[in-house]
């Protein structure tokens, strides 16, 4: 219902626009209005910045932000249609949803990269005292998870893996919201945990949790998170999908170029992170805030060019834990028309 509203609102704009013209007026065409989902997360600036920057108003969407504590939650509200584009993790639910007809892929965005900081593997101080002081101890262990099907459970078993062991060795425990798994590693409720560095490195620096690995020495190139709208957009409103992810590019160039590249010059740096924190870490002092947001600094890939040989890896390891059905394709996930794949 709400693609075609969208369809609706995108012709009675330009009809207005030529009737205006027709007498002699001169009238811009109404923004589409798109609601995107978010979570409050440094890894999510590209989005913030197009919108702060007038990007998503450049390229004709007037843009409303919906925020979210976890991934599944925001695939149904794009498969439901109170969503139309959102960033965030693949999931079993939305990988499900895809096999559906519901939603599709359609870029790329946070990214591992070897020599630029990413997601940590962390422990309890209780944990860390109690032998686990390296990736390899985590067999027999807690790990924190929002839902099973998440990313975490992705990177849980790809530690495994590597490692050596089951990933059924690794006791997930499902605890839905981020905020969540952040109490239970620092009460030792939970042993371990793996998440972006903005938010690994603030809690490592406190008495209650040791980072013990990084997550690109298990999943090397990992998309770890991907643009995806409703499937009805992708091919219905395929101008609307393009416009948003060419406005989510530029945020993530000049995003790139201020905190990872760090070629923008100290000035841009500065104003990148007074940016970000109008969104992230927002109930924190500028000044608290500001070296949580630097540190949280991870690629953004380049024009949404999506990591299509790393989505194929997470796909075929939902479908091995049965988690996702054999028959799901790539295709049936990803539409590749809209970006550079690889």
């Amino acid at each position: 219902m709400r693609d075609q509203s969208l369809k609706r609102r995108s012709v009675l704009g330009f009809a207005a626009g030529l009737m205006a013209i027709a007498i002699g007026g001169e009238v811009a065409l109404a923004a589409d209005k798109i609601n995107v989902g978010a979570l409050r997360f440094t890894s999510h600036s590209a989005s913030f910045v197009a919108f702060e920057r007038g990007y998503f108003k450049n390229n004709n969407l007037d843009v409303t932000f919906k925020f979210f504590q976890a991934a599944q939650p925001m695939a149904v509200a794009i498969a439901s249609g109170d969503v139309d584009v959102g960033v965030t993790a693949i999931s079993g639910g939305l990988i499900n949803l895809a096999k559906k007809g519901a939603i599709k892929v359609v870029g790329g965005a946070l990214h591992e990269e070897k020599g630029v900081d990413g997601q940590m593997i962390l422990v309890s101080k209780k944990a860390y005292d109690a032998g686990v002081t390296s990736p390899d101890k985590l067999r027999g262990r807690t790990y924190g998870i929002t839902q099973a099907g998440s990313s975490f459970h992705y990177m849980a078993h790809k530690i495994a893996q590597k490692e050596g062991f089951p990933g059924s060795e690794i006791k997930v425990k499902p605890l839905q919201k981020v905020g969540a798994i952040i109490g239970a590693l620092k009460s030792g409720q939970i042993d371990a945990w793996s998440i972006v560095p903005h938010i690994a490195k603030a809690l490592s620096k406190g008495p209650a949790v040791v980072s013990i690995g990084k997550i690109t020495d298990y999943i090397p190139d990992y998309q770890v998170t991907t643009v995806f709208t409703s499937a009805k957009n992708a091919s219905q409103n395929r101008d609307l999908v393009k416009r948003f992810l060419a406005a989510f590019s530029k945020g993530a160039a000049d995003f790139n170029a201020a905190l990872v590249d760090k070629t923008a010059g100290a000035e841009e740096a500065e104003n990148m992170v007074k940016l970000i924190h109008k969104y992230v870490y927002t109930s924190r002092p500028y000044a608290k805030a500001a070296p949580s947001i630097r540190n949280g600094a991870m690629r953004i890939n380049k024009n949404a060019a999506l990591n299509v040989t790393n989505v194929r890896d997470q796909l075929q390891w939902f479908q091995s834990e049965g988690l996702v059905g054999k028959d799901v394709t790539i295709d049936m996930l990803v539409d590749k028309s809209f970006v550079r794949t690889y």
